[in-house]
């Protein structure tokens, strides 16, 4: 009790130490408002604000005007920026984009410009909205709130799909740099990859490799991209473009397989039947290669939290997921491959490599 019995109702006044509790609801509130950052950054991609500051600076009234914004709302956006580490403030009112932010621009080596705007994009965000509801049912919540499943949404929509093929490119140019050199792909002749996009991935292995020859195996709207990029790669000539579905079929013609980021879009069920497409097309001293992220047979706060969020993205857009080791092995036995190791793709990169073999 206080020693001045009028202090004893009025706890207020009693000085409060800085208490451990403290910085765990900072961390907490950090992380409630981590949506809202991840709208700055689109908004700024959207606005073209890193590609305006290019590499020297600017204000806030000159970017407001070469943005058709209000000059005092732009500002307050560049204070934003700066306070997430993608922008700097030389001198008030001046504003230059950090090495973290020059990667927003569309012309940066490396840019992730299109990953960010596709993963800012409505298409993508709306169904995070209903992430309890696919809690409750297990369901991709996106197949509800837009009547249609996402890739059917996409095909439907040229221009959007063109930005999620620009974001999936992105998204695997790191992977493509560093996978040429974790599999022996010399052993070989010729590889395919089944829902290879654009071809980023298997330009980069025919680039290293020059004795392969490439098959590029995707829906139609997935390849819309591809001719292109190859010529640009000048592999046109080793590379066959076939148009298909891979829960129809499967390219024959090669004696390596690749799967990158295939399999996280789907559940066991439609993982089996592509799978089981490529075991009819594997040979018998041929490999599939699956390139995903391998979750940890236990979670832990030290662990990689991208990997995660991608795993409730899948579940919520597109009703995938990604898996562990023990997932994988489960899945490839049940389509007639065994795995027979699974190499990590070195940091800060999270894919690895899942090598197969038909069995």
């Amino acid at each position: 009790m206080p020693d001045d019995p009028s202090q004893q109702h009025r706890p207020y006044l009693v000085p409060q130490p800085h208490r451990p509790a403290d910085e765990h609801r900072d961390a907490l509130v950090k992380l409630t408002y981590g949506a809202m950052a991840s709208h700055v950054a689109g908004a700024a991609v959207r606005l073209g604000v890193l590609d305006r500051i290019g590499e020297g600076e600017r204000t806030a009234d000159d970017l407001a005007a070469a943005c058709a914004a209000q000059p005092q709302a732009m500002a307050r956006l560049l204070r934003a920026l700066t306070a997430l580490g993608l922008l700097a403030e030389p001198a008030p009112g001046r504003f230059a984009a950090t090495a973290v932010g020059a990667q927003l621009r569309t012309d940066a080596p490396g840019s992730l410009n299109a990953l960010v705007r596709m993963f800012t994009d409505p298409a993508l965000l709306r169904a995070w909205g209903h992430l309890d509801d696919s809690v409750r049912t297990g369901a991709p919540a996106f197949d509800t709130v837009f009547g249609t499943d996402f890739f059917g949404y996409l095909a439907e929509r040229p221009a959007l799909s063109a930005q999620f093929n620009a974001a999936m490119s992105q998204g695997t140019a790191d992977t493509a740099a560093l996978l040429p050199a974790a599999f022996p792909f010399d052993r070989f002749a010729t590889v395919a990859d089944v829902g290879g996009g654009d071809g980023t991935l298997l330009a980069g292995v025919l680039r290293t490799h020059p004795t392969l020859r490439g098959i590029l195996f995707d829906r139609a709207e997935g390849l819309a991209q591809a001719g292109s990029r190859l010529a640009r790669d000048g592999l046109a000539d080793r590379c066959s473009l076939v148009t298909g579905d891979f829960f129809a079929t499967a390219p024959d013609g090669a004696d390596l397989y690749l799967l990158k980021s295939v399999l996280h879009d789907w559940n066991d069920e439609q993982c089996r039947q592509i799978l089981g497409h490529l075991r009819r097309v594997v040979p018998d001293a041929g490999r599939l290669l699956i390139v995903e992220p391998v979750l940890p047979a236990v979670a832990d706060a030290s662990g990689d939290v991208i990997r995660y969020l991608s795993d409730l993205n899948m579940l919520v857009n597109v009703g995938g997921r990604e898996r562990t080791r023990d997932d994988f092995e489960r899945l490839c036995r049940s389509a007639g491959f065994a795995v027979r190791g699974v190499t990590p793709l070195p940091r800060p990169n999270r894919f690895s490599v899942i090598e197969s073999e038909p069995v």
